[in-house]
């Protein structure tokens, strides 16, 4: 039996419907699993148990360029099951492009007659509110899976030897032993930000009071997030933002020894490979994208506008600026000293 998925298209999505794919496999092991994805998407998902090949779509966000790359490697192949994760009517046409027989999604989008299993949206409070249970129910709901299993812990696998040139990076960067990942933006909008100012005061009392190194995360478009952080610093960061590939993102973390940061894709990173997270909330709810992951301090002060969902706050921001530094630094101190005495 050949299945082919289209996975989701953001980090923290695709880190989120591990354990559907994980539920996929189990359902069918003998099954050759064939997982078509972004760039980012596939070099996270490179070397686990779940996917047997990867197909990349290249890292344009044009859905029809997507189509094409992904079309033209599989030629003449043929898929007896297609499972379309993302909600878009291109994910939907992707399965029919690519000739899978039976083709399993939502049907929404108007993307219902592009499907031979549409599977309806479940309703709210019909599932848990986590999104991974959105991912698993699809599969519930198209008779793969008997019920949605509990999940508290999401794990990504991470090669060892990946890990240690991690660690020896850091290092040869000027790194000690307690390295904090730090990514201060956020790829969905700045309304997810808490100000960069208070990153960097948490920062310096982590580096005076913790003997932290600081290490900046994040992607290009993000550089001056890191250099308003930085330059509020009173001891240089290791910075990194635009300087890790998708493929060394989860081994850099792993190489860490805390995350702290948005409601972001290196957030589920982080804690799928076995970070303590310090994640602070405001715009979006944690009720749906907490980090899965029981070594976690969420951070957040509920105001009447939050949660929104929005790109950019319209007014105030007042569900970040209610958050200080001392609810931050304190929360940080808490998962660092759990750690402390889970390793004695």
């Amino acid at each position: 039996m050949k299945i082919l998925v289209r996975a989701t298209n953001w980090v923290g999505d695709a880190v989120m419907a591990i354990p559907a794919l994980e539920a996929l496999r189990a359902r069918e092991p003998r099954a050759e699993i064939t997982i078509a994805a972004r760039e980012s998407i596939t070099e996270l998902y490179r070397g686990q148990a779940f996917a047997d090949r990867l197909v990349s779509l290249g890292a344009s966000k044009n859905a029809r360029q997507e189509n094409n790359m992904g079309c033209a490697a599989f030629g003449g192949e043929r898929f007896n099951f297609g499972v379309a994760l993302p909600n878009s009517f291109a994910s939907a046409w992707f399965l029919v492009r690519a000739h899978a027989k039976e083709r399993i999604g939502y049907a929404r989008d108007g993307r219902r007659w592009l499907l031979t299993r549409p599977v309806s949206k479940p309703r709210t409070g019909e599932i848990p509110a986590h999104e991974t249970y959105y991912y698993l129910e699809l599969l519930r709901r198209a008779g793969w899976i008997e019920k949605l299993p509990e999940v508290e812990q999401v794990r990504l696998r991470v090669d060892a030897e990946d890990i240690a040139r991690a660690r020896e990076k850091l290092r040869s960067l000027g790194a000690g032993e307690f390295a904090v990942a730090l990514a201060a933006g956020a790829s969905y909008g700045a309304a997810k930000c808490w100000p960069a100012e208070r990153y960097a005061a948490v920062a310096n009392r982590l580096v005076d009071e913790m003997g932290a190194s600081i290490v900046l995360l994040g992607m290009a478009g993000e550089r001056e997030i890191g250099m308003r952080i930085a330059g509020a610093m009173r001891r240089p960061a290791i910075d990194l933002i635009g300087e890790t590939s998708a493929r060394e993102l989860a081994p850099l973390l792993a190489a860490c020894r805390l995350f702290l940061g948005n409601d972001s894709g290196a957030m589920h990173v982080a804690a799928a490979v076995g970070l303590p997270v310090v994640a602070v909330f405001g715009s979006t709810d944690p009720e749906g994208t907490a980090p899965l992951t029981l070594r976690r301090s969420l951070v957040r002060r509920p105001v009447s506008c939050s949660p929104c969902f929005l790109r950019y706050c319209p007014v105030d921001h007042r569900c970040m600026t209610r958050i200080s530094v001392e609810d931050v630094f304190q929360a940080t101190r808490g998962q660092i000293e759990e750690r402390a005495d889970g390793e004695r």
